[in-house]
């Protein structure tokens, strides 16, 4: 389900890899020089609206470079219970979304994806704590792979707006 070669001894965000919706592999590499919103995400959640947001990022600025990335996750109430099929149909119905989104996993604990270790050791949240409090934590990644800023699940995407533009002008 999850992969990333030395796991926590990597370098950069670029090291490691995830599988799609469709079970396809991607390699975070392929974004390199792009800025990056990595952000957990649930179909059941009071924050689920926020999807409308992270289209509307991704259709304003994806031409200039930033790829939005959602990675589904059961963790916070259940609020992900579908499969992968349901998750994808859901989000293109009812949000047109048609950023990348990845296979559901988990963020927290033992089982933690490596990208999620990796982003949560990089920008730990308030009092240092690494762990993720809810779904739509969002993470802002620069062109060179740098995490940049740890958002909470209630800073909306249009919130992001600015922080977005200047890494993109950079």
């Amino acid at each position: 389900m999850v992969e990333a070669a030395g796991e926590n001894n990597l370098a950069d965000v670029y090291s490691y890899q995830a599988k799609a919706l469709d079970g396809s592999e991607i390699k975070l590499d392929r974004y390199k020089g792009d800025v990056l919103l990595v952000v957990n995400t649930a179909s059941k959640c009071g924050f689920t609206p926020q999807f409308e947001g992270l289209q509307k990022l991704h259709q304003e600025f994806a031409p200039r470079g930033l790829k939005v990335l959602g990675f589904p996750c059961n963790q916070f109430g259940a609020q992900e219970p579908g499969t992968e099929v349901e998750i994808g149909s859901f989000c293109q119905k009812n949000y047109g979304v048609d950023f990348q989104m990845f296979e559901k996993i988990e963020v927290n604990g033992a089982h933690a994806h490596p990208l999620y270790r990796y982003l949560t050791q990089q920008a730990p949240g308030i009092l240092g704590l690494r762990n993720i409090k809810w779904n739509f934590t969002k993470f802002l990644i620069d062109k060179n792979g740098n995490v940049v800023k740890r958002y909470a699940p209630t800073v909306t995407p249009a919130d992001l707006q600015k922080d977005i533009e200047n890494l993109l002008t950079v």
